[in-house]
C-alpha cells in the first residue's frame, strides 16, 4: 500500500500559482530578462557614451535610451503578437495587443511560465536589436528620424524575422533552423540593418571619420562589462527554464567570449605591436555574438573553437578586408556593427550547423534526427542530415540578410520624405549642444556652456537657443 505524501504548503497551487507554473523557472526567466535589459540600460548607453567623441556622448547614449523605451510601448501594443502570436502568414503573426489580463496570466507559448513573463523577456531582446542598430548610425543621424525609424523597423523587420525563426508557427522554426538565442534574429539582423541604414543616412563629417577617439575608455569598459555579464541572461534564459541546458549555455557563452577576446588581442599584438583595449572589447563582442545561436546545443570544446574563429575571422574582415573594399569603405558604420554582429552572427549560425550535438538538440528542441550538426552527421553516418542542417543555416542567413536590406531601405527612403535622415553639416560640427541643447561634461567650469567662439565654431542662431523639442523664434 503506497502512502500519498501531501505537497509542502509552498508548492500547493493557488490563484497566484497555477499548477502549470514553475516558480523556479518563472523566477529565473524574470531574472534573465532583467540581465538582458541591463545590457541596454545602462550597458550600451554608457558603452556608446564613452566610445564616441565628447561632442556626441549625449546623442549616442540618448539614441539607445529612446529605442529601449519606444520598443516596449510598441511591443505590448502590437510587436509581441506579430512575433509570437497566432499565425497570419508563414512569417508573421496576427495583429493584437499583449495587454489584457486574460492573455498575460495564461501559460506562455513555451515554458512553465505566464505570458506576462514571456512578453517582458522577448521585449528586452527586441529592444537591444534596435540599440545595436543605433551603433552604426552614431554621430550624424537626425534624432527625429531615429524616433520614427525605431517603431517602423520593429514592426516591419524584427517581427517578420522573429516569427519566422522563433515562433513555433514560423516556417524556419518548422524547417529546423538552429538559432538558440538570437544569432540570426538579433545580431545578423542588427548588423545588416545598421549597415544598410548607415548607407542611406550617409557618413559623418570627414573630420569625424578621420579622427573619432573615445572620450572615456573606462566608461566604455564599464558598459562592455555589463554587456558581457548580461549575456548570462541572454543565452541562459532561452531554454525558458532553470535547467541543465541553461547552465551549459551560460558556461559556453563565457568560455567562447574569453577565448575570442584573447584571440583578438593576440592578433593586435602580432600585427600592430600594441595590446588594444578597444580591440579587446571588439573581440569580446564577436565572441558573445558567435556563440549566441549555438550556446546550449554545442559542447565545450566546440565553444573554444568558435571563440578562436570569432576572434580571428571578424578581425580579418575588419582590419584587412574592410580596408580593401570600396563598398565597405564608402559606408560609415560608426561602431563596426557589420563586422561584430553581421559577420560574427553569420559565423555563429554556420558553426551551429557544424557543431550542434544531437543529444543537446533533443534536450532543447525535444526532437531527434532533425537537428544534427554536420560534424556529428559524419560521426554517426547521418551525413545527409548534417548537410541538410548546414543548408538550412545558410538559407536562414540569406533570408535574414535580404529581409533587412529590403525593409531597412524602404523605411529610410520613406522617412526622407518626412524628415531629414541626417543632421545638417552645421549641427554635426557642434554635436550634442545642437541636437539636444545639453553637453556631457562641463570640464571648463561649474556647468557653464562652452564658449564656442574660442574654438572658431560658428553656432547658428537657431542652435544657440535650441532645447529639446523647443526653438526660440526671432
Amino acid at each position: 500500500m503506497s502512502l500519498i505524501v501531501p505537497l509542502p504548503s509552498n508548492l500547493l497551487p493557488d490563484p497566484a500559482n497555477p499548477e502549470w507554473m514553475s516558480k523556479g523557472d518563472n523566477a529565473w526567466q524574470m531574472t534573465a530578462a532583467t540581465l538582458v535589459g541591463l545590457q541596454s540600460v545602462p550597458g550600451l548607453i554608457i558603452l556608446y557614451g564613452g566610445a564616441v567623441k565628447k561632442k556626441w556622448a549625449i546623442n549616442s547614449a540618448f539614441m539607445a535610451l529612446y529605442a529601449f523605451a519606444c520598443v516596449l510601448v510598441c511591443w505590448v501594443g502590437w510587436g509581441y503578437r506579430l512575433s509570437f502570436g497566432d499565425r497570419l502568414l508563414p512569417f508573421w503573426g496576427k495583429l493584437n495587443v499583449a495587454l489584457d489580463q486574460q492573455f498575460l496570466l495564461e501559460q506562455a507559448f513555451s515554458g512553465k511560465l505566464p505570458s506576462a513573463t514571456m512578453v517582458f523577456f522577448q521585449f528586452v531582446f527586441a529592444a537591444i536589436t534596435l540599440v545595436l542598430i543605433a551603433g552604426a548610425l552614431l554621430g550624424r543621424m537626425n534624432f527625429y528620424a531615429w524616433m520614427l525609424f525605431v517603431p517602423l523597423w520593429l514592426t516591419f523587420s524584427y517581427t517578420f524575422v522573429a516569427f519566422s525563426i522563433w515562433s513555433p508557427n514560423g516556417f524556419f522554426f518548422k524547417m529546423g533552423l538552429i538559432d538558440y538565442s538570437g544569432g540570426y534574429v538579433i545580431h545578423l539582423s542588427s548588423g545588416v540593418a545598421g549597415f544598410t541604414a548607415a548607407y542611406w543616412v550617409g557618413p559623418r563629417l570627414s573630420k569625424d571619420r578621420e579622427s573619432f577617439p573615445p572620450n572615456n575608455i573606462l566608461l566604455m569598459l564599464a558598459g562592455a562589462g555589463l554587456l558581457w555579464m548580461g549575456w548570462t541572461g541572454f543565452n541562459g534564459g532561452d531554454p525558458y527554464a532553470a535547467n541543465i541546458d541553461a547552465s551549459l549555455a551560460v558556461l559556453n557563452t563565457h568560455v567562447c567570449t574569453a577565448t575570442s577576446l584573447l584571440t583578438w588581442l593576440i592578433f593586435d599584438i602580432v600585427f600592430f605591436r600594441k595590446p588594444s583595449v578597444i580591440g579587446a572589447v571588439q573581440g569580446m563582442i564577436t565572441g558573445l555574438v558567435c556563440i549566441t545561436p549555438a550556446a546550449g546545443v554545442v559542447q565545450g570544446w566546440a565553444a573554444i573553437i568558435m571563440g578562436l574563429l570569432s576572434g580571428s575571422i571578424p578581425w580579418f574582415t575588419m582590419m584587412v578586408v574592410h580596408k580593401k573594399s570600396a563598398i565597405l569603405q564608402k559606408v560609415d558604420d560608426t561602431m563596426a556593427v557589420f563586422h561584430t554582429h553581421a559577420i560574427a552572427g553569420s559565423l555563429g549560425g554556420i558553426l551551429s550547423g557544424i557543431f550542434a550535438e544531437p543529444r543537446l538538440n533533443f534536450v532543447y528542441y525535444g526532437a531527434y534526427n532533425k537537428y544534427v550538426g554536420l560534424f556529428y552527421g559524419f560521426n554517426s553516418k547521418q551525413v545527409k542530415l548534417g548537410f541538410r542542417q548546414l543548408g538550412v543555416q545558410l538559407l536562414g542567413i540569406l533570408f535574414v540578410t535580404l529581409i533587412n536590406i529590403i525593409v531597412t531601405s524602404l523605411i529610410c527612403v520613406l522617412l526622407q520624405y518626412i524628415v531629414p535622415l541626417r543632421m545638417s553639416e552645421e549641427d554635426m560640427a557642434i554635436g550634442d549642444e545642437a541636437a539636444h541643447g545639453e553637453e556631457a561634461y562641463a570640464i571648463w567650469g561649474q556647468g557653464e556652456k562652452m564658449d564656442t567662439s574660442k574654438y572658431d565654431i560658428e553656432v547658428p542662431a537657431v542652435a544657440k537657443h535650441r532645447h529639446i523639442g523647443q526653438v526660440e523664434m526671432a
